[in-house]
Order: structure tokens, then sequence, then C-alpha cells
């Protein structure tokens, strides 16, 4: 199933995204009222001793500090980065809007993870049958997401649109896989630091998480 005309693909900034990863980004792309929150559910569905592939991985992990898993496999775009993540066990560097096929055996992993990076897929329909393949059946998938990005490296169809259209989007993309189970959309309520709460003041980054299952 096609999911996005040409136009929805394209980004601002055409060039090659191995050229803009070139370098490593040391910093961290949302708060930590997020990363706390992605934490907690990770804690939540994934299961012990089991095996994880964090899908454009970066240097920082999510991944609860007090479970142990049999084997993090790591992919990214900047080997010094995922270098620097101790949680992961092997990595690999491939640019997948140029090759989306993962160098990973069938049936293979028993969750895959993607944190705030979807916006630069722009061969969704290709990486969710890739992510569909690589799981074991039972296995789950979990896209989380908030409302920053690289906007020049976003594709349009969610540079243009608004975080409800971006919850239908990725939705979209399990649902355009056959062997998924429905989509499940946690969105959770910003979290501002513990001063900005005392206060009075609200705020901090929107977190939304959309998971499912494989189920054959």
């Amino acid at each position: 199933m096609v999911l996005l005309n040409p136009d929805q693909r394209t980004k601002l900034d055409d060039t090659d995204d191995s050229e803009f990863y070139d370098s490593p980004r040391f910093v961290t792309h949302v708060d930590d009222g997020f990363i706390q929150q992605l934490t907690d559910l990770y804690r939540e569905r994934l299961k012990p001793n089991s095996r994880i592939f964090d899908l454009m991985s970066s240097w920082v992990s999510h991944l609860p500090d007090d479970m142990e898993f049999a084997h993090v496999e790591g992919h990214g775009l900047n080997g010094e980065e995922l270098a620097r993540n101790q949680r992961l066990n092997h990595t690999f560097v491939q640019n997948l809007n140029r090759d989306p096929k993962l160098p990973l055996e069938d049936q293979s992993f028993d969750a895959v993870l993607n944190t705030v990076s979807m916006q630069y897929i722009q061969y969704p329909e290709a990486i969710f049958s890739e992510i569909h393949r690589i799981l074991k059946p039972g296995g789950i998938a979990i896209i989380s997401f908030s409302n920053r990005m690289f906007y020049q490296k976003a594709i349009a169809a969610w540079r243009e649109g608004s975080e409800a259209s971006r919850v239908s989007l990725v939705k979209s993309y399990f649902e355009a896989v056959p062997g998924f189970s429905k989509p499940e959309v946690i969105a959770r309520q910003s979290q501002a630091p513990a001063m900005l709460q005392w206060l009075g003041m609200s705020g901090g980054d929107p977190f939304y998480a959309i998971a499912a299952c494989r189920k054959d």
C-alpha cells in the first residue's frame, strides 16, 4: 500500500542524510519529562532478557537502567554517537532513505523501538514492512515522538501537519502492513520540570507513542 505521494516525502534540505549526520550531536532532543515517560513505558511494555532493536538510535539510551536484555542492537547514521551508547551490544550505520532493507534476520527481535526520529523516514511503507519482518510473533514495536524536529530534514507530511495528524500518520504506517495488531495510541500530559510546576507553570514536551504487535 502506498501511503504518501511524492510531494509528501520531500524535505526542505534534500542533500543526502548521511552528510547531515556526518558530525555527532551529543545533545538530547527532548526534555527530561519526555525521557522519563518513555523509560516508564519501556519498563511497562518490554520484557527482561529479550532482544531489542533500537532503530535510528543515538548516544543516549532510554531503556530502564534496572532491566537487563539479552541483546540490544542499535542502528543510526553516526557511528560516534552509537559508540557512546553503552546499552547497545552491537551497532550498524545505514541510511534508510537510501536502503530500507535491514541486515537483520527474520523474526529475530522481541521489540523494535524508534524514538523521535520517524519524521525523517521518506519510505515508511518499506520500513514498517521491515519492522514486521524482524519481529518475532507477539513482538512489539513502539514509535515515540514529540513536537520537535530538524525542520529542514522532516518530510512534508510531518512538517506541515499537526500533532494530531502525526499520530494518525504513524497509525497509518502500522495499518498499511498486514499482520500488525490495531495500533495503540499512548498520549500523556506534558511534564514540566519540578521547579516550573511549583511556580504554577505548565509546559514541557508533549509525549506520544504508538505501539502495535506482530500478530503472526
